[in-house]
């Protein structure tokens, strides 16, 4: 059931953002519309195959091995043994601010990355938590609408900063830019609603029972919730918060950024605790 969830929502964003390519190219006629449906099966096909790729590649993820990051790489393969899944691609990303997620439009095609910064605060029973949460992402197929939502936040955004743009040229029609931020900001309140906040309390009850106990990933929380509002995650792209275990400080407001990803940490804790 969990899985058909995912692949509808999936399918619905895939179409909202088609769909929302047809109404801006309905501005500028059959002309804009044909542009627009082009422009719009292109980003749907770039979405669903590429958003992983998209994604490890913004946060600078390298992929590691057995032999480069030999602990890492054995505590995500003994994790994915208990959890019943093929092995992962392991990645870290070089960045101070200690997060952590998981992407790939299948658990054959998944991948887990880690922050250094994360690698360096996090004992190993919290990191075992944080890594054994994003493996019940990739369980319970979290990963392809998180980053296909991620992907199109994105567009999103873009378009609502070309409206911005387009309204601060002397030619320019006040409406056009009007239209597209409001499009733009309603889009990300349905991603929203559509990427649902419950995942989240799943994903660490079901981490807990990969990880054996729910006391590694609470602690790693307390920390992630601490060090989040001190040290932004420098990404070029907001709108890939909800990926993250734990919602990133971006350092910056953005139309997608006013939508919190996440819910409170405090509530994630008090559920884990009630597993013990």
């Amino acid at each position: 059931m969990h899985t058909f969830a995912n692949n509808a929502k999936t399918a619905l964003l895939l179409g909202a953002l088609m769909g929302l390519f047809l109404l801006v190219g309905s501005m500028w006629g059959q002309e804009g519309m044909i542009i627009a449906l082009l422009f719009g099966g292109v980003m749907n096909f770039v979405a669903f195959f590429f958003s992983d790729t998209i994604a490890l590649k913004a946060m600078r993820g390298r992929e590691v091995d057995e032999k480069s990051a030999p602990e890492l790489y054995r505590m995500v393969d003994e994790l994915r043994r208990r959890a019943g899944l093929p092995m992962p691609k392991v990645y870290i990303c070089p960045h101070d601010a200690p997060n952590a997620f998981a992407t790939g439009r299948s658990p054959k095609k998944a991948a887990v990355a880690v922050t250094q910064g994360l690698l360096r605060t996090m004992n190993k029973q919290e990191l075992e938590g944080v890594i054994a949460h994003e493996l019940a992402h990739v369980k319970n197929r979290d990963t392809l609408i998180s980053t296909v939502a991620a992907t199109i936040a994105g567009v999103l955004a873009f378009l609502a900063q070309w409206g911005l743009l387009l309204g601060g040229h002397r030619n320019s029609n006040p409406l056009v830019m009007i239209v597209v931020v409001i499009v733009a900001a309603v889009g990300a309140a349905v991603i929203k609603g559509m990427i649902s906040r419950s995942r989240e309390f799943v994903a660490d009850a079901d981490g807990a029972s990969i990880a054996g106990s729910p006391e590694g990933l609470m602690s790693a929380l307390n920390k992630l919730d601490a060090m989040s509002r001190q040290i932004p995650l420098v990404q070029p792209n907001p709108a890939q918060n909800n990926l993250f275990i734990i919602e990133p400080l971006a350092g910056g407001k953005t139309l997608t950024s006013m939508f919190a990803t996440h819910p409170p940490t405090e509530r994630r804790i008090e559920a884990l605790r009630r597993l013990r």
